[in-house]
């Protein structure tokens, strides 16, 4: 196969401009070309006057070396990377010919007990999962939460009742935080053994649509991913897995600085000599439990601020210009970024194009705020996170003084919204010029329970407050009318990253306890939907790998 990049063809291009811009590229004959996929295809909006499709294509030829000599010195054609996943797998019994990309080239012990645990059914903890199922380890899952589909009822409690279930919510349950956002799958790890398409692949054969494997930016959007989720789960379980539901781990057993098990709430004992910690970020009750066991933590820089939202329509104006509302685009997305007099970086986060906000707490008495898209992208408002970047020096204490950092501005946006679930909210014009909100604009806030109008310079830290204003400013000269007078910003976002990092060893083991995994972007090592997975399939490698080892 061939690689080729930078084919350029405009928006309205027929399908056979493909197959003629490869002819072209290559100087070959029609007959000569045996096929070719869409490896990528992302758009140039640079110039809005000249929109165009950026492609990366995969081809085959008839006489590929002979091609590659004659062509050796001409830009953007190369051999094609081997994208598909390999790794020296573990053999066992349990182990199926399903796993076509495993390559099974270690001999796990033909009586494999104890069996791995993973704690989490986010990304991470989902993959880390299927990677042992396919590899044969029959993994034993535990999620505090509830199955997809009964939490969604109870999320929805929340959002339309002001009803908080603390164990099932936007937080906790299957499928993670990342089941009721954009269901965004790109990112810009580094990704050198291809883990990212095999996350990707896996979400197809669970029901995704095809379009993930190639588009710049792909995303499912959260109706699409509650059944890719269930899918995945009966995977696992078709592989020997076991997926426990409303299963809160209480605590873990160490001893001698190795891990031996798990405790439930229950009371139920789990004995295990490898538990994977995909806990997500948002596990404050299991963080200070890890904490007084005695497993190394430390605090970690995170990022708090406002949800803002505009009409979609202006976003797309601002983006591509008499281009907007082009089917072959979609709803136009943005990535902002300033730095502020203060010194403090502003930027925007999980941009969400034709989405909600959304009720993200997962403690009662508290107001926390997430952005969501379905996979339509067709509601009327646009949001995103408007962020500052803050250190532990921001919030001095010790490893868990980010969760007391972020309760203290969630208790605040709670008593802000009216004690009920109500957010706190004020328009742009009005907050810039420093006085409270008394009615909407043009803008309705798509925030349930509902939203509150106020004055949100008491919502967080001066600081923040301080540097977000500039901000807004700023990003207007770079997206015309975003600081526009009805826009509405509401608080809080406090949940953009985990506040504390779990440690690890080159081994993926923590620095000061054997047997344990830190995984995904609760332990501090990921930040988003794919990057949570492929952490989650590098950490079940070096639970595999140090299963098998003498």
């Amino acid at each position: 196969m061939l690689r080729l990049t930078e084919i350029k063809l405009p928006l309205d291009h027929p399908e056979s401009a493909l197959h003629d811009a490869i002819l072209k590229r290559l100087n070959i004959r029609p007959d000569e070309l045996a096929g070719y996929t869409i490896f990528r295809r992302g758009h140039d909006a640079r110039k809005q006057s000249a929109i165009h499709f950026v492609y990366t294509l995969d081809v085959e030829v008839s006489s590929e070396v002979a091609l590659l000599e004659r062509l050796k010195n001409t830009p953007h054609i190369s051999p094609a990377p081997d994208t598909r996943y390999h790794f020296v797998a573990v053999s066992t019994p349990h182990a199926t010919s399903r796993v076509v990309d495993c390559l099974p080239l270690v001999q796990a012990p033909k009586n494999l007990a104890p069996r791995p645990i993973v704690i989490g059914t986010g990304p991470c903890g989902i993959f880390a999962g299927l990677m042992l199922a396919q590899m044969g380890l029959r993994p034993i899952i535990l999620e505090r939460g509830k199955a997809v589909r009964e939490r969604t009822k109870d999320t929805f409690g929340l959002w339309r009742q002001g009803r908080l279930d603390p164990e099932s919510n936007v937080q906790f349950g299957e499928g993670g935080a990342g089941t009721f956002s954009d269901g965004k799958l790109h990112s810009q790890i580094k990704d050198p053994k291809h883990y990212g398409r095999k996350v990707l692949t896996e979400f197809v054969k669970a029901g995704a649509p095809p379009e993930i494997l190639y588009v710049s930016k792909p995303h499912i959007g959260t109706f699409r991913l509650v059944g890719v989720v269930e899918a995945m789960r009966h995977t696992i379980e078709s592989l020997g897995g076991e997926i426990r539901f409303q299963s809160k781990v209480a605590d873990i057993e160490i001893e001698n600085g190795q891990v031996r098990g798990v405790v439930l709430a229950s009371g139920e004992q789990i004995a295990s000599k490898h538990v994977v910690l995909a806990v997500g970020h948002s596990a404050r009750d299991t963080f200070e439990m890890l904490f007084k066991r005695g497993v190394y933590l430390e605090a970690k820089p995170f990022s708090i601020g406002l949800r803002i939202e505009h009409p979609q329509s202006l976003i797309d104006r601002a983006r591509f210009g008499r281009n907007a509302g082009n089917p072959s685009l979609g709803a136009a997305d943005y990535k902002l970024v300033h730095h502020a007099s203060n010194g403090r970086s502003v930027y925007s986060f999980c941009m969400c194009p034709g989405g909600t906000v959304v009720a993200a707490t997962s403690e009662e008495g508290r107001v926390v705020t997430n952005g969501m898209s379905q996979y339509s992208r067709n509601e009327r408002n646009a949001n995103s996170g408007i962020v500052v970047g803050i250190t532990p020096e921001d919030y001095p204490g010790g490893a868990l003084a980010g969760i007391a950092f972020q309760r203290q501005w969630e208790e605040r946006a709670f008593e802000l919204g009216g004690k009920n679930y109500c957010a706190p909210g004020q328009l742009v014009g009005d907050f810039l010029a420093g006085r409270p909100s008394e009615k909407l604009g043009s803008v309705i806030p798509s925030y349930t329970p509902g939203v509150r109008l106020t004055d949100l310079s008491t919502a967080l830290p001066a600081y923040a407050i301080e540097a977000i204003r500039e901000a807004l400013s700023a990003f207007d000269k770079q997206l015309k009318g975003f600081a526009m007078h009805d826009a509405v910003l509401t608080g809080v976002e406090t949940r953009t990253s985990s506040p504390i990092r779990i440690k690890r060893r080159e081994d993926f083991q923590s620095m000061n306890t054997s047997g344990l995994y830190p995984a995904g972007e609760g332990a501090g090592y990921a930040g988003g939907i794919l990057s949570a997975a492929v952490d989650g399939i590098q950490v079940a490698e070096a639970v595999a790998l140090s299963m098998v080892s003498p």
